[in-house]
């Protein structure tokens, strides 16, 4: 009986100290993620190519910048809420820097036009980043006059306060690799199809590539 209540002690023992190593380690994985906000046009596109950035853990497509309250992708996008389609890319900090995402934002969007972005015109397709903090601030402004000499031209990208963030609706989570049936001009299609025929039909990735050639990172040759 003694040995019993030992071994139970021992099991019980050994349980606290699983359980306390989990909360040290998600602790430490909260620790080590940041959150860097912007607006890039087209929430699916934007979320797409900053997935594939080595140390983004997670991007997640919303509304920022307005007024309205829990907007809806119908409201944001009828006009007259003020907020932009933007995205809230999680990162590792210790495995990509706030400055490269920020450089790696500019090069994936044409910050030259203030109507929309590409195909999306609008006020809630324009281009946006919105800083959290005064660190986050100082780093876009780098990153904007740097995309400015790139260019040669005026970037009309705005550094703007960060403010409330509305998650978007489920299905436009990420999209572009979703596997249910969408209708599209096309006629029907996966999600993944559809994203692909609607960012090749809205030209995105040819106006980056001729605004930054070879200097844009998420577009081929």
């Amino acid at each position: 009986m003694i040995m019993h209540l030992k071994e139970v002690k021992a099991v019980l023992l050994a349980g606290l100290i699983l359980i306390g190593m989990g909360v040290h380690c998600n602790k430490a994985s909260a620790a080590s993620t940041e959150v860097l906000t912007g607006a890039g046009g087209c929430f699916w596109c934007v979320e797409a190519d900053f997935e594939s950035v080595s140390g983004v853990k997670e991007v997640v497509s919303g509304y920022t910048g307005g007024t309205t309250k829990n907007p809806t992708y119908k409201e944001v996008t009828r006009g007259g809420t003020g907020h932009y389609e933007a995205v809230q890319i999680f990162y590792d900090p210790a495995r990509v820097s706030e400055e490269q995402l920020l450089d790696l934002f500019f090069r994936s969007i044409d910050p030259t036009d203030a109507g929309g972005q590409f195909c999306d015109r609008g006020a809630s397709y324009r281009t946006a980043i919105f800083a959290s903090d005064a660190g986050t601030r100082q780093a876009a402004e780098a990153a904007k006059a740097k995309a400015a000499q790139e260019l040669g031209r005026n970037i009309v990208t705005p550094i703007l306060n960060a403010g409330p963030f509305y998650k978007a609706e489920d299905y436009h989570q990420d999209y572009y690799k979703g596997s249910k049936l969408v209708i599209t001009r096309g006629g029907p299609k996966k999600q993944s199809s559809a994203y692909k025929f609607y960012r090749e039909g809205c030209n995105r990735d040819q106006r980056v590539r001729q605004l930054w050639g070879s200097a844009a990172p998420f577009v081929g040759s």
